[in-house]
């Protein structure tokens, strides 16, 4: 046979869970023909990708992003598929691009998301032509898509087109029967286009940016108990998913979403909830994903998981620009107003008051631990400050470590860049949290947070992990155990086409080289993103653990470079419709020459 690719010498892990094995992997026409333990023979027009020495996966599958907005100005999305996504989620949250106008859309994005308003504005006003589940597919098909993308529709998108983004964040306003009509209607139309489910939200703080609505919480939090019990009736009919993000503040809506997962005397729903994590605010809470996962899953006969991040949750700020301030109110009055308008109100005395009542209370609802002894000062015009905690920098002054926050944020606004670590800082609990069942890998949160976070690579994370626990003798996941919850685990979850390295599986895979899951992996750089108002964003740079990445059988990624023409002049990435084989698109031809990565 005259095969098309050979991926040659590897350990091939198929994302089943089944060991490794050394084998060539032959691919035409986009497909896996065989993975054969005997060398294959290349043909004349064959390309051979080395992967000797090295582990041979099928490309991950990222379950929780926000690249709405980027696929449409960059459909490529270099910066996960560089590190082995093929396969991507977007629509979480609530929040899509689908149904709402461009003006809509950029309010849900800009501030929940932290993306730069008006370049997202400026790109759907000049590119948005869709205003339906169909049409936004079949926009995504004709563009340059790089990774597959499959989609949830996001509530507050479908409840603010149906009942004006107005009304329904208008807590004195309720959807009428006839709203509720219509967005059944609407979720109906995007589930028989194969969208996964819908996303919903009820945390309050996360808000709606511009002039019109500027603060409110998102239309899905505003939504009744009956309107999510409707949305799930048809959810569990349609056998699709419900992903939510409970509300921080009083936490009991989990319970919620474990009762309407369960399965007693009827067909349980699957349900994806944000986010098993070891936090610093509330290390007790990693306690309790395990037993709920049990509660709901094994005595209720329900299909419920936890979403979670592999590696420490660690953000970066610019001045106050970090949504972990939404959590209270003098923190919500500081994001509330433009960065200009900002300065006088930071250095009122009774906003400082409200902002140190706030900080100090010890029993309010949180993600964020605040503490400015955890707050590393990492850019600063003031250059004797960086490298020092805001706490040490407060002491020597004899101030409040608030007062000396706030001091430096009026002084040098965004100049001022910090960070602190959130999450997941306990080495063994995160990995009894991997090793929990009802615990899967996902919110990554790619295309959003372009300035506070970067986790493009969290399976190489994961990979990493996993591998240094195998050379000290303390493993606690096989590399195939991992490379399942990476693929075929997350495939299965949401019924997509992915996630396999088996004969006759669309040829999306990813050769990972051991040697380079190092200490660069948890390495933090920047890069202009051009397209999205030339907006200098978080990524991750651990080439040497990526060879190669190939999707639909071809190769986008190998030794540090994209194929020429990567997501401008070729597409290698489908729509996932769910619960069903994605057709595949004839297999793109790119050029054997390569650019630099970036260019």
């Amino acid at each position: 046979m005259d095969l098309d690719l050979i991926v040659s010498g590897g350990t091939v892990f198929d994302g089943t869970g089944a060991p490794g094995r050394r084998a060539d992997v032959g691919i035409k026409d986009g497909r896996v023909v065989t993975v054969s333990a005997v060398p294959l023979e290349p043909g004349t027009g064959t390309r051979v990708v080395d992967a000797t020495g090295r582990w041979v996966t099928p490309g991950f599958v990222d379950a929780h992003t926000h690249y709405d907005a980027e696929l449409v100005v960059a459909p490529g999305l270099h910066e996960s598929v560089r590190h082995g996504v093929t396969s991507v989620l977007i629509g979480n949250c609530s929040i899509s691009a689908v149904y709402s106008s461009p003006v809509d859309v950029a309010d849900l994005f800009s501030r929940v998301e932290a993306l730069p308003r008006p370049a997202v504005l400026a790109a759907l006003e000049e590119r948005k032509t869709w205003s339906t589940p169909a049409q936004w597919r079949a926009a995504l098909e004709a563009s340059p898509m790089g990774p597959h993308v499959a989609s949830f529709l996001g509530h507050s998108d479908v409840r603010g087109s149906v009942m004006g983004l107005g009304r329904a964040t208008d807590p004195d306003q309720k959807a009428t029967a006839a709203d509720m009509r219509e967005v059944e209607r609407r979720l109906e139309e995007a589930l028989d286009e194969g969208f996964l489910g819908i996303s919903t939200m009820t945390n309050p703080w996360d808000k709606l940016d511009g002039d019109r609505y500027r603060s409110r919480s998102l239309p899905s939090t505003y939504a009744s108990w009956k309107e999510f019990r409707r949305i799930s009736r048809i959810l569990r009919r349609r056998g699709r998913v419900l992903q939510g993000v409970p509300n921080l503040n009083k936490k009991y809506d989990v319970a919620f979403y474990l009762a309407t997962s369960t399965g007693l005397g009827r067909e349980p729903l699957k349900v994806s909830l944000l986010s098993a994590a070891d936090t610093k605010a509330e290390p007790w809470v990693r306690r309790i994903f395990g037993p709920l996962a049990f509660l709901a899953n094994r005595v209720g006969r329900g299909r419920f998981v936890w979403q979670h991040l592999p590696t420490t949750f660690k953000v970066w700020a610019d001045g106050i620009d970090l949504v972990v301030f939404e959590e209270f109110g003098s923190g919500r009055e500081a994001l509330h107003l433009r960065d200009e308008m900002r300065s006088e109100l930071l250095q009122d005395e009774a906003y400082r008051r409200w902002f140190r009542q706030d900080f100090d209370k010890r029993f309010s609802p949180r993600v964020w631990h605040r503490d400015f002894d955890d707050a590393e000062i990492t850019e600063c015009p003031d250059a004797s400050l960086v490298g020092r905690t805001i706490g040490d920098v407060a002491r020597e002054r004899g101030v409040h470590a608030v007062d000396c926050y706030l001091d430096l944020v009026v002084a040098y606004g965004t100049d001022l860049r910090w960070t602190t670590p959130i999450a997941n800082t306990r080495a063994k609990v995160q990995e009894k949290l991997l090793t929990t069942p009802g615990v899967t890998i996902g919110f990554s949160d790619a295309g959003a947070h372009l300035r506070n976070m970067a986790f493009y690579n969290f399976g190489i994370c994961l990979l990493r992990k996993v591998h240094e626990a195998q050379r000290t003798r303390k493993p606690f996941l096989s590399v195939e155990q991992a490379v399942h919850k990476l693929t075929g685990e997350l495939a299965d979850f949401y019924g997509i086409d992915a996630g396999r390295l088996v004969e006759g599986a669309r040829a999306d895979l990813v050769v990972v080289d051991p040697r380079g899951l190092d200490a660069s992996v948890d390495g933090y750089h920047e890069a202009v993103f051009e397209e999205l108002g030339g907006l200098s964003r978080m990524v991750n740079r651990n080439d040497a653990a990526v060879h190669a990445t190939v999707v639909s059988g071809t190769v986008v990624w190998e030794a540090g470079e994209f194929a020429e023409g990567y997501g401008r002049d070729f597409a290698t990435g489908r729509f996932l419709p769910a619960g069903e084989p994605a057709p595949m698109r004839k297999r793109p031809v790119a050029s054997p020459a390569r650019v630099a990565a970036g260019a």
